[in-house]
Parts: structure tokens; sequence; C-alpha cells
């Protein structure tokens, strides 16, 4: 199971398509929406070029300092949260008559207006009688087409936002007193991100005027957009709330790419662990940080002396170097593969694809694995996996929320497989590829581990060798509330003939 679910996150367990559009928006905040007057759409280069150095920089950073790439999600986070608080008192402040721009009156949007908003909804770059225009207030992506498809497209589309809540469990080792404070922050930034994003929405209703959402032939409106418009735009010149938005969010992006190149590298570092890989103990070793050697060479201490022995004092602050170079390929690489569409396009598709593999697939894969867990206990009772006398906790009215969960995640796997109505957004003369293709993709990523695992186990019995891992944790004493602290972690392969 490690060697299925291992291979699949290593090549589709990224953000690619998040990059793809952190250089579109960066584009339309530039004002370059489009630019190749030839195709009426983004410019290919600079949008893949800017995705490319987000995700290098990204690595880059972690690998210099592991303080200092936890320090700068940090600031990421304590700024969007700003940001947030911004956008709620200035929306406050207009609705109090307190006006920030010129005139007090509401003005219409220019038009052509682009739609950025709904590049995150449904990024498609043609209309669906075949015409090139990117005017995304004309697409009709939210426009209910009635068929079943494009209902489970349009799902998959919506679950994306929501993705990313698993990610600190990936990370927990890096918590101090994970057991006492995790729970603690998790709850309260849930609860502090449900606050802001009500407010924040309350604020665009203050300010965008309800005729521009309730009294327009528009399929699609950009409230964010709308609500910089209506509060700057008659001062500073057309089109510019809509750049500063477009701004923001490509900060957003930088900010949740940069959190997910931290976690998702040190799971890679873990599936490395078991073995799975090529050469696995080179990328399941922490290496010493270029900050760290360089501080030590600024106060003359030899760095050998340090590294000679195990001792953990001596050591340096270190990061797993060669797992940030393993993500931040297959980073690049899905990038260059959907590079043959166009940018909206490509991140249309790479968006469908992480959300159907990582939460539809994995999802009833691991949902189906827990209902078995509880079904065994039941049946076997005393000889089985006695998976309830080992859970310290278990939800209200258990096993329903697992088989609601479940049952909902395998539906949707088969369901992508349903053909988009003719006039659909997703149709194939839409999108430019057949609408199969990414859940063909995604379920046949589960038989890539299935092959993998299948030769490595052929190579063991035709060598008739077996290969053991060896995991050797080093603790320290305990901390304040009982619990020992893992130092570090030696991980040995080991051949048996």
């Amino acid at each position: 199971m490690t060697s299925v679910f291992g291979i699949m996150f290593i090549i589709l367990g990224n953000l690619a398509g998040n990059a793809v559009a952190f250089g579109i928006y960066f584009m339309i905040a530039l004002g370059k929406d489009p630019v190749n007057s030839s195709t009426n759409d983004y410019e290919k280069g600079p949008v893949i070029g800017l995705a490319i150095t987000l995700l290098t920089v990204c690595c880059l950073l972690h690998v210099f300092s592991r303080r200092g790439g936890i320090l700068v999600n940090n600031i990421f986070a304590i700024t969007k949260v700003g940001i947030l608080l911004v956008i709620t008192i200035l929306g406050f402040v207009h609705a109090a008559k307190k006006y920030l721009r010129s005139s007090g009156i509401n003005e219409p949007p220019p038009v052509p207006q682009t739609n950025a908003s709904a590049i995150v909804a449904n990024i498609t770059s043609t209309m669906i009688n075949n015409a090139t225009t990117l005017n995304f207030d004309k697409m009709t992506s939210f426009k209910s087409t009635g068929d079943f498809g494009s209902y489970v497209e349009s799902f998959l589309f919506a679950i994306y936002p929501f993705t990313g809540f698993e990610q600190p469990f990936f990370v927990l080792s890096e918590v101090a007193r994970p057991k006492t404070i995790f729970p603690k922050a998790a709850i309260a930034s849930m609860l502090t991100t449900i606050v802001l994003y009500m407010l924040v929405n309350v604020s665009y209703f203050c300010v965008v005027p309800k005729e521009s959402y309730t009294e327009t032939s528009q399929s699609t409106i950009d409230m964010a957009g709308a609500f910089f418009h209506d509060i700057f735009d008659s001062t500073y010149g057309p089109r510019a709330g809509m750049r500063a938005m477009a701004a923001l969010i490509a900060f957003s992006i930088s900010g949740n790419i940069l959190v997910l190149t931290f976690t998702a590298a040190r799971v890679k570092q873990e599936i490395a662990k078991e073995g799975i890989l090529p050469k696995s103990l080179f990328f399941a070793t922490g290496y010493t940080t270029p900050w760290a050697r360089f501080r030590n060479r600024s106060r003359n201490k030899p760095i050998a002396d340090a590294e000679a022995v195990f001792d953990l004092d001596a050591h340096l602050e270190k990061t797993p170097i060669a797992a940030f170079a393993l993500h931040w390929f297959f980073s690049i690489f899905l990038i260059v593969v959907t590079s043959m569409l166009r940018p909206a396009t490509a991140y249309s598709f790479l968006v469908t694809l992480y959300s159907y593999v990582n939460v539809a697939v994995v999802g009833s894969l691991l949902g189906g694995g827990l209902f078995y867990l509880k079904i065994d206990s039941w049946l076997y009772k005393g000889r089985g996996r006695n998976w309830y006398s080992k859970v310290q906790w278990t939800p209200y009215l258990d096993p329903v929320p697992v088989i609601v969960y479940s049952s909902t995640m395998t539906f949707l796997v088969f369901a992508a497989f349903a053909k988009p109505g003719g006039t659909s957004p997703f149709s194939e003369k839409v999108t430019g590829y057949a609408w199969f293709l990414v859940p063909a993709i995604g379920i046949s990523s589960l038989l890539w581990g299935v092959v993998w695992w299948f030769g490595f186990e052929l190579a063991q019995w035709k060598g008739r060798r077996t290969f053991q891992v060896l995991r050797t944790p080093y603790l320290e004493d305990r901390d304040h509330d009982g619990n020992y602290v893992q130092r570090a972690e030696l991980i040995e392969h080991e051949i048996l003939y």
C-alpha cells in the first residue's frame, strides 16, 4: 500500500496548477491580459516561466534554511489575515458613507472586463460557439447545463479550495508538544478563517451595488474585482481595482505553494524511508542547510567534527534537500507536460486532476479502509485487528460519517467518467481535451504504484533476497506533557539473502 500511494503522491502531490494560476494572475496584475493578439490568450512563455520561477524559489528557500522557510510561511499567513481584515474594514468604512474614491457614486466597471475570479472557478479559453475571446464575463461557467457530467466536474472544482486541511498532519513532527498545541491551533485557525471569510463576504455586499449581480446578463461576476473597482477605480484609473485584486491573489498563491512545498517534501522523504525508490536513502536523508554551514563557518567551527559522530547536540540544522529536488522535478514535469494546452486550460486540467486523485481516489480508498477496520472489529471481536481497542476517540454516530464519506468519494471516482453535454463548459470542444482524460489518468495512477510494487517484489523473488527497513528513533527526555520527544531517526536498508 505504501508503494501504491507513494508513487502516486510523488508524481501528483504538488500544486503545479496553482503555479500556472500564479503566472496568469501576475500577468493580469501587470495589465497584460491577454497579450497575444493572434490567439487572444495569455502568452505561454511568460506564464510558464513565472510558474517555474515560483516553484524554484519556494524550493530554494526551504533548502537554504529550514527556519527561514518557516519564518516566511508565518509572514505570509499573518499578511493574508491582514489582507482579509483590511478588506473587511474598507467595506464597513464604505458602508458608513466614508468614500475613498474621488466620487461617492458607484460607477459600472469598465467594459470589457476580464473576470479574473472566473479563472479559479473554471478557466476555459474559448466560448462554446468556438469564439476565441477571453472575456470571462460572457462565459457560461456557472450556468446550469442540466447534464450529469457537468455537475460532477463542477463538484470537483468546488472541493478544490477546501483541500489543504490535511497538510498540518504531515509535519506534526515539526511541532513542539503537538498533542497539546495542535488541537488548539487547528480549532482557533478554523474559527478565525470562518469568521474572516464571513466578514469579507459581508464587506463585498456593503460595497458592490446589488444591481451588479441581480440585474445583469453576465453568467459570472467577480465580486472581489468589483469591490476594488467601486472603492478605488475612479481615483486610480480604470481596471486598477481588478489589477490590485489579481496582485493580491498572486501573493496568496505564493504563500499557498510555499506551505505545500514544505509539507509535501517531508511526505516524500518519509516515502523514501520505506525504500521503495531507487537510491532511497539519498532522498530519505536530511542534509545540512547552506545557511547553517555559513553560520558555522562564520563562527570558525569545523563542520566535519560536528558530523563525524552521531552527536545530536553537535548537528547543524538539516532539511530534506533531495526530497525538495524530487518535489521540484515532478512539479515542473506536470507544467511542461501541460504546456501544450493554453495556460488557462492547463490550470483547469491540473486542478481537476489534483482534486480527482488527492480527494476522490485517495478519499475513497482511505475511507473504505477505515470502514473495513470498523467492520473487522465487529465481526471478529478479539480475533481481528481490534480497531476499537486501539483508538482513543470515535466520532458521533460512528460509523455513519465513514460510510457517507467513503460512499461519496467512491461515487465521484466513477461518476467523473460521465460525458458532459455538448453545450457544457467542460465539453471537449471548449476545454480542448477529452472529458475522460483526467479520470483515466487519475485512476491509472493507482496502477503505477501496483506495477512498481510488483516489479519490486519480483526483483526480490528472482534474487532470492528480502529487503528490510530498520528505523531506530533517538529520543530525549519527556516534554512538559510527559511525552517523549524524538530528536532524530536512523534509517537503515538491509538486503537479507
